[in-house]
């Protein structure tokens, strides 16, 4: 793993609650401190739009909470699935509501997860 990925594996540990709040302004989703460095640091705008959309779409079904697992596959996997990426939406009690494939990606990490509750994106050490 390199040194920029390390840094912002570390980094992202040392957020906890929310300073300020960000929003994404065509669809109102309200996101943390520790989900904005993530997507500056990250260049991960997209992954902030796809789980807000995604995750508001499934809300009824999690009683208001939903997690969302970033994972990018192994070389096996990504011949077998077709893809390089997926994102589960969760309710939190290990049932998945939803997956998505991402064929290409950029982004740095090899698994992620984030929290949507309350219409607010954020890292589980913010919850």
């Amino acid at each position: 793993m390199n040194t920029k990925v390390n840094t912002l594996q570390e980094n992202l540990q040392q957020f906890c609650g929310a300073e300020q709040f960000f929003q994404l302004p065509l669809i109102k989703t309200r996101f943390t401190d520790g989900v904005h460095y993530l997507a500056q640091k990250a260049a991960c705008f997209w992954l902030i739009t796809d789980a807000s959309v995604f995750a508001k779409s499934l809300i009824d079904k999690s009683h208001f909470f939903i997690t969302i697992d970033f994972k990018r596959l192994s070389e096996a996997e990504r011949n077998q699935k077709g893809c390089e990426a997926i994102i589960s939406y969760g309710d939190g009690n290990e049932n998945i509501l939803e997956t998505h494939r991402y064929t290409v990606t950029d982004f740095p990490l090899d698994e992620l997860r984030l929290y949507f509750v309350n219409n607010t994106l954020m890292l589980p050490s913010e919850y």
